[in-house]
């Protein structure tokens, strides 16, 4: 009996103390949900609390404060409203497909923009939500040569080499397997024309060499010069590259892009390069096309018939569209609003406009290569680390690696420049060579 008697209090002690720990856990939210409803009300009534007082003192008048409230009042609760309503505003905003630059680009031409020895090809996607369009959707493509190859057929493709810098000074290694192949496909395509063209490409794919897909961001087209640039430093690697522009971009039929219709883009082109070649593929992604890179991947993972990709370049990643749409510059004047995600990011998710890298990165294999500058304002610096951070939370350990190299803000490279840092060579040719024989 004593000893039952002495065993209680150690009993009781615990759940008293869980009961008081709870209270007091009660009692902190309440007080931080208080805080937050009237930090709410605060900052909703900023503003017209703001010119009320100035209209008190006289320096304003009433009018000005009727006009200013109705500006307010459009502004901050009228645009979020019919955004919320709105989902061809809420994929405007999102894919920004009006915005087009350089102008009068010939997407048909990339020699225009310095790309010699580049094929521009269309493929057509095969898609159930645009069955107005028999053919399917037609996507615009671009196959860029690797540099030593464009310098070894530049007669074939009538390249003046003399004219081109770059091919003067880019060295030409040997490969035994090339070598020998060279007289046959000399022979074959002793000119390219419009006629051999797509069967020169695509023998040029199955050579030895490795593939990256480049999937872009939003605005503009294939062509702008940010990515022209991050081409001329692939090729210059001895990559291949095929770029493309998703429904709605450059070249691409008009239609109203969407996450599953960009993603079904891309797709396309994975399928077609291994239909052609079974040469190793990097999938390289840079700011939403991260987004579609990751949930390509993921898809592809669930493809059992099909060679994957051996590495994927996440060049500034966010987390999601709702983490992504709350930092982005466009946000700002919006962002403190009650409202706020009741009417912009609540919207886009209800939607299907997600691109949740932070679930996709966790649903495939393939080693994982995260570069983001410290001064990018368009996608903070701070997603890519938490992407960086949840992909080491809930990869399983057997799988490839996470790699993440940050870029000092100093450098300025920004949002679109990267492909100017003078180390990022080095590190996309490590990364490459390590995986490109290696399957997870």
């Amino acid at each position: 009996m004593s000893l039952n008697n002495n065993l209680q209090p150690l009993t009781e002690t615990p759940a008293t103390t869980s009961f008081y720990n709870l209270q007091a856990y009660t009692n902190c939210f309440t007080m931080y949900e208080s805080y937050k409803f009237l930090n709410v009300i605060f900052r909703a009534s900023v503003i017209p609390g703001a010119l009320m007082l100035i209209w008190l003192t006289g320096i304003i008048s009433l009018a000005v404060v009727q006009l200013c409230m109705l500006v307010f009042l459009l502004i901050f609760v009228g645009f979020p409203l019919i955004f919320r309503y709105s989902i061809t505003l809420q994929r405007g905003i999102l894919f920004l497909t009006f915005i087009t630059y350089p102008k009068d680009l010939d997407l048909s031409n990339p020699a225009t923009v310095g790309l010699f020895g580049t094929r521009s090809l269309n493929l057509s996607v095969l898609d159930p939500d645009a069955e107005e369009r028999h053919d399917g959707v037609r996507i615009g493509v671009w196959h860029v040569l690797p540099l030593q190859l464009a310098k070894r057929f530049a007669q074939e493709l009538n390249i003046d080499a003399q004219a081109h810098e770059e091919l003067e000074n880019v060295a030409v290694e040997k490969n035994e397997e090339l070598e020998q192949l060279l007289p046959v496909l000399k022979s074959e395509f002793p000119q390219v024309t419009a006629e051999n063209e797509q069967l020169f490409y695509e023998r040029m794919l199955k050579l030895p060499g490795s593939i990256v897909l480049y999937l872009h961001g939003n605005t503009a087209s294939r062509g702008s010069g940010h990515r022209v640039e991050m081409y001329q430093v692939l090729r210059k690697l001895g990559y291949h590259i095929l770029s493309l522009d998703y429904r709605g971009y450059g070249d691409s039929d008009p239609v109203a892009p969407t996450e599953e219709g960009i993603v079904r883009d891309a797709l396309t082109v994975y399928e077609y390069i291994r239909n052609v070649t079974t040469n190793p593929v990097f999938v390289w992604g840079h700011s939403l096309g991260t987004g579609v890179a990751c949930h390509l991947c993921s898809q592809l993972s669930l493809n059992f018939k099909m060679s994957l990709p051996r590495g994927v370049i996440l060049e500034a990643p966010f987390t999601n569209i709702r983490d992504e749409i709350r930092l982005h510059p466009f946000a700002r004047p919006f962002k403190d609003l009650p409202w706020f995600d009741m009417t912009i990011a609540r919207p886009m998710y209800t939607n299907n406009l997600r691109f949740e890298s932070d679930q996709h990165i966790s649903k495939f294999r393939q080693p994982v290569m995260i570069l983001h500058a410290e001064d990018d304002y368009v996608v903070p610096f701070e997603l890519g680390y938490k992407l960086y951070r949840t992909a080491l939370d809930t990869r399983a350990k057997a799988w490839g690696p996470i790699e993440f190299h940050r870029f000092s803000g100093d450098a300025g490279y920004g949002h679109k420049f990267l492909c100017r840092a003078p180390q990022l060579p080095e590190i996309v040719k490590q990364f490459v060579d390590a995986y490109r024989n290696e399957e997870f």
